[in-house]
């Protein structure tokens, strides 16, 4: 057999048993890397190019080798899973570097960071300011999380004491140009009303890159001509004006008429009305 044949398939081998040990271990593999995660992905990968280049050495004792370090890997991985024990003693545990606005430089230095690695890591989630911060910690993996004090922190509906429903996720119904049929249908929408959407925007289906629809049946759209500026929906701002209207036309009407029940029939609908309109507000205005 050529040398370069011998070569090419050795390595179309070690690829694919590469990537079903990969999928064995799991998504944590590449998104979670433990200190010896990282050592096994290193290793792994290296008598995989070693199986595939060194054509001296028999293939199956490169496979044997990469069969050891996955049973290894995924052993622990299962003991970790039963064990608490096991985790804090593989993983480590989460090491807090602020409390209550204040470095703990004991804790910093047992983690090898210096002042500038915390403050880069603190601005990468928009954190500027030490004394901000309420609780910083460094996860196993490296990361770094951290709690802004409630002061700092940004308001939301729950702050204001508003219950907001949970929004369904937006739907693809046009990618690189072509109608994605069974996103439109999950929405309860078709072709037309797509069609009829692209017209108001003034746009042809050729030139959409992406387009999205909202939970609130808003259609947005990416176009592959960057030069051209596509309106933004503006059925939300429209619903809003409308009711504000109908609550002045009632709340009109209130102190226009004479007769005391009709009187206070217009003003009990302008004042539930009113009510309506600070509840849905929030959503209306995003």
């Amino acid at each position: 057999m050529p040398l370069w044949l011998e070569v090419a398939i050795r390595t179309l081998v070690a690829a694919a048993v590469l990537l079903l040990l990969t999928r064995l271990l799991g998504k944590r593999q590449i998104s979670q890397l433990s200190f010896f995660e990282y050592i096994t992905g290193i290793t792994i990968g290296s008598i995989v190019a070693y199986i595939s280049l060194d054509v001296d050495t028999d293939w199956y004792l490169g496979l044997i080798a990469v069969t050891v370090w996955f049973l290894v890997s995924y052993g622990i991985e299962i003991l970790q899973l039963k064990s608490k024990k096991a985790r804090d003693l593989i993983d480590s545990k989460g090491t807090v570097l602020i409390k209550d606005g204040k470095v703990l430089e004991d804790n910093l230095k047992k983690e090898k960071l210096t002042n500038e690695d915390l403050m880069e890591q603190l601005r990468k989630k928009s954190i500027f300011k030490v004394a901000e911060v309420e609780f910083a910690v460094i996860e196993p993996d490296g990361e770094i999380n951290a709690m802004l004090k409630n002061e700092y922190q940004p308001i939301t509906p729950s702050h204001l004491g508003l219950k907001v429903a949970p929004e369904p996720e937006p739907q693809m119904v046009i990618i690189d140009g072509k109608i994605m049929d069974e996103p439109l249908a999950t929405l309860g929408l078709n072709r037309k009303w797509l069609n009829t959407e692209l017209e108001k925007l003034g746009v042809s289906l050729d030139n959409v890159n992406l387009g999205q629809v909202d939970a609130y049946g808003q259609f947005y759209a990416d176009l592959y001509d960057d030069q051209l500026t596509v309106p933004q929906p503006q059925e939300k701002a429209v619903l809003l004006a409308q009711l504000k209207k109908c609550e002045a036309d009632l709340e009109m009407f209130a102190l226009s008429t004479d007769e005391e029940a009709a009187k206070k029939l217009y003003g009990d609908c302008s004042a539930n009305l009113q009510q309506v309109i600070d509840q849905v507000k929030p959503l209306l205005i995003q």
